[in-house]
């Protein structure tokens, strides 16, 4: 599937609702403000947890808030739009196409970041997250690296996609 093809999450939600499974795409429901701030009030526990990880010492468990801080603001803003996710895949790609269209203005850094990529060799927050998570090490030199620069892209400090601005 195409970045911008969002026609098949579409399809294959509605397809699986009406056999009576679970959907793993996207659904059209209603706009939903209230959900959408609850989502960035998610968000924003998150990044109090990187604080705490880091204090601890638990590097390990940094990408992953990271990656679901900017998640939970892309959740927010497919809830503004009326729209129900239950795939990290489709939720990019419905991003990428809001953002294409222009309905919504974010850098593409946001959306890059969230993209599921199933070839080898791109690369997103989401196989940083996974990478923690899986891998043996509590401490990262990479995570102790980078965390001023995430914290500040995480929090909208640094303007390209604040979090505030998805609510």
């Amino acid at each position: 599937m195409k970045q911008q093809d969002v026609r098949p999450c579409f399809v294959n939600a509605i397809h699986d609702e009406k056999k009576g499974k679970k959907h793993k795409g996207l659904l059209i429901t209603h706009p939903d403000n209230k959900k959408a701030e609850e989502y960035i009030a998610k968000a924003r526990a998150n990044l109090e947890l990187c604080d705490l990880y880091k204090e601890k010492g638990y590097d390990y468990k940094i990408p992953e808030e990271w990656f679901y801080t900017l998640y939970y603001c892309a959740l927010a803003i497919l809830s503004k739009f009326g729209i129900e996710s239950r795939s990290q895949k489709c939720t990019a790609a419905f991003i990428r196409y809001a953002k294409d269209r222009g309905l919504i203005k974010y850098d593409d850094e946001f959306i890059d970041r969230i993209i599921v990529y199933s070839d080898k060799d791109e690369k997103s927050d989401v196989d940083a997250r996974e990478a923690a998570r899986y891998g043996s090490a509590i401490k990262s030199k990479e995570v102790s690296g980078k965390y001023e620069y995430m914290m500040r892209l995480s929090q909208g400090n640094d303007r390209r996609y604040p979090i505030h601005k998805a609510a």
